[in-house]
Formats: structure tokens, C-alpha cells, sequence
């Protein structure tokens, strides 16, 4: 099952697809230690990060440490994306992931994400400069098309494989879908078959049985989870439990459950600071509560919490009596 991307090989075919506000290095290490088999980082808009960069020369960012993992960038200027691209090799990204797929409409404005669908010789020109700018793979991801009226995700494609990408993740809607109605994993199959790369399927796999019934849909070569994962990170190794051998792996115990929200609170105040973490965790409290007994008073009151230590205490005292009611 496992995948190859230029000269890496990702033993796991199940990925953590890139997300906004949520994939920072916190979550990303937390989803790799439940089996992901490459993990992506949030988009980084190239002509910010290069503008950060002369501001700021040295970066805390360390992508080796993550290995492997992809850095994608977005943008819709060959030559700033060749440049972020280079920038984000040097922190030790080992894989370097081009944006064609986000549907935000201040993204898309800039003729940026899945925008450059619509514009088939721009993307391609910016897939070749990327490509020749760093001796890293590079992939990309992308939509079907930006409409249903341009369902154009093979042919572009197949113009990333004559450029030299490597891989190709399709998320299964149009741009004009954004995340409303359901993906199209039977579309996904024609990119498969209009080129020899490895090719991804990624939208609404949050069970491991749409895992299984996506890539029997699409013929492709993994998945890759997004949302899904919202509060459940160890989702990923239940797909991989059940996509080896059918087994479908429980959730982890409640106070693994508990542990684990603590670990990751903990990274985020770490790698944020205090004030910008605690903020930044509470939608992350929000997700792995959501769907815990009686959760909503506790979640509300983290919502207003500004002491860590307040926290820390809540989601504590909140699963001594969720424990204790489940054994009355």
C-alpha cells in the first residue's frame, strides 16, 4: 500500500489533506503519531511568505523534523511560487505541494487556489517553474474543475505529469461547490486514468468506510483526510486498520480521549504562546467534545476561559463526572 512520490516513499496511504487555522505543526505531529502516511501543512500565501521573510530572516519553522511531510504554497505568479518554494526546501520541506483547490473566495479573488483552473497555461507555467526551482517533489492538489460546466481536472493533470510533478490530489467537488453537497469520487477516476502518477482522493472521508468506498470509486492511490479529523485525529489509523484488513479500530478510551486533548492543548499554548493558543484551541476543545455527552456547558465556558490553567481544569473535572456517570 505504499505510495511513491519522486524519491520518497510514503508507507501509509492515508494522508492528512492540508487545512487552514487547523493543520499548524501542533496538529500535524499529533495526526502522524496516529499513522498518517504524509501530513501537509496549511496553505502559505508564497508573496506573504517572501515579504515575512526579508522582514524576518530566520524562521522557526523546521519541516525536516516532520518528515515527510509536504509545504504547499499558493499564489499565481511563477516566479513568487518558484521563490516560496525554494524558501520552504530550505526549512527542510522534503516536499513542496502547489494550491489549485481552495474555494475561499478572498483566495480565489487573487487568482489564486483553484482560480487558476480556469486558466490551464498559467497553472501549468507555474507547476513547471516550481518544479525546476527546487530538487524536491513537488505536488499538487486541486478541484474537478471550477464548475460543472469545466470539469477539467484530467486535463490539467495531465499537463502536471508532462511538467514533472509527481503526484496529484483531487478533492472530489467543483470550486462553485465549495463544501456544500457531496463529493464526486467517480470523477476522480478519470484524472486517475489520464496519467500514470500516484493520484489521491480527498472530501468527505470522515468513517473509514468512505474511505474504502472512495478509492473503490476513484481507482486511486490513497486517501486523503480533511475534515474528518476535526476532533478525531486518530481517525486516519482506523482507515488504515480498516483498509488493511477490514477492522474497524474504536475510538480511544475516554481518558485517552482526555490525555490526548490535554497533549495537544499543551503543544498549542507551546508553539503559539499562551494567549494566541488558548484562543486557537478552543474550536480544536470544541471538535473532540462536540460529541461527548453533556459537553456543551463546558465547551461554552472554555469558550471564555483566558487561563490556561482554567482550562486545563474544566476539561479535567469535566471527565471525572462523565466517567463517574457512565459507571452509576
Amino acid at each position: 500500500m505504499a505510495i511513491t512520490i519522486g524519491t520518497i516513499t510514503i508507507e501509509s496511504p492515508v494522508m492528512l489533506a492540508p487545512m487552514s487555522g487547523v493543520t499548524d505543526l501542533p496538529f500535524r505531529r499529533l495526526v502522524r503519531r496516529f499513522g498518517a502516511g504524509l501530513v501537509v501543512s496549511e496553505m502559505i500565501a508564497s508573496r506573504t511568505m517572501l515579504e515575512e521573510v526579508r522582514k524576518r530572516p530566520q524562521s522557526r519553522d523546521n519541516y525536516a523534523e516532520e518528515f515527510p511531510m509536504a509545504a504547499q504554497i499558493a499564489g499565481c505568479e511563477p516566479d513568487i511560487m518558484a521563490e516560496a518554494a525554494k524558501v520552504c526546501v530550505d526549512r527542510g520541506a522534503p516536499i513542496i505541494d502547489i494550491n489549485f483547490g481552495c474555494p475561499v473566495k478572498k483566495v480565489v479573488n487573487n487568482f489564486a487556489g483553484s482560480a487558476l483552473m480556469r486558466d490551464e497555461p498559467l497553472a501549468t507555467a507555474i507547476m513547471d517553474a516550481v518544479v525546476r526551482a527546487v530538487d524536491v517533489p513537488v505536488t499538487v492538489k486541486m478541484r474537478l474543475g471550477w464548475d460543472e460546466t469545466n470539469l477539467n481536472a484530467p486535463a490539467l493533470a495531465k499537463r502536471a505529469e508532462d511538467v514533472g510533478i509527481r503526484m496529484i490530489t483531487v478533492h472530489g467537488r467543483t470550486r462553485n461547490q465549495l463544501y456544500n453537497g457531496q463529493a464526486n469520487w467517480d470523477e476522480v477516476r478519470r484524472v486517475k486514468e489520464a496519467v500514470s502518477l500516484p493520484v489521491i482522493v480527498n472530501g468527505d472521508i470522515a468513517h473509514p468506510r468512505d474511505a474504502a468506498r472512495a478509492l473503490e470509486a476513484s481507482g486511486t492511490n490513497g486517501v486523503m483526510v480533511g475534515r474528518g479529523t476535526y476532533g478525531k485525529p486518530w481517525l486516519v489509523r482506523q482507515v488504515m486498520d480498516y483498509l488493511r484488513d477490514g477492522t474497524l479500530t474504536p475510538d480511544p478510551s475516554l481518558p485517552e480521549q482526555r490525555d490526548i486533548i490535554l497533549e495537544h492543548y499543551e503543544a498549542l499554548l507551546a508553539y503559539h504562546g499562551s494567549h494566541a493558543g488558548n484562543a486557537i484551541a478552543r474550536k480544536h476543545i470544541g471538535w473532540y467534545l462536540q460529541d461527548l455527552p453533556n459537553s456543551e456547558p463546558v465547551r461554552a465556558a472554555i469558550n471564555s476561559c483566558q487561563n490556561p490553567e482554567d482550562v486545563r481544569a474544566k476539561i479535567l473535572t469535566y471527565f471525572e463526572d462523565l466517567g463517574s456517570d457512565l459507571v452509576r
